[in-house]
């Protein structure tokens, strides 16, 4: 969903980098950080997704 809006965005594999889990409450992948906050564990609805980003 994001390669198709032209989104920018990041993989982080919380396995190889656990300090992203002391930052924020991941429990279940994926998980959506948009601007050092996390917003979304699973997939999100593309518009929720969009009123995030705006």
């Amino acid at each position: 969903m994001l390669d198709d809006l032209n989104i920018l965005y990041s993989i982080v594999d919380v396995t190889e980098k656990p300090e992203y889990l002391e930052k924020y409450p991941i429990f279940t992948a994926p998980a959506i950080v948009i601007d050092d906050k996390l917003e979304f564990t699973g997939i999100p609805k593309k518009q929720e997704l969009l009123e995030k980003l705006s």
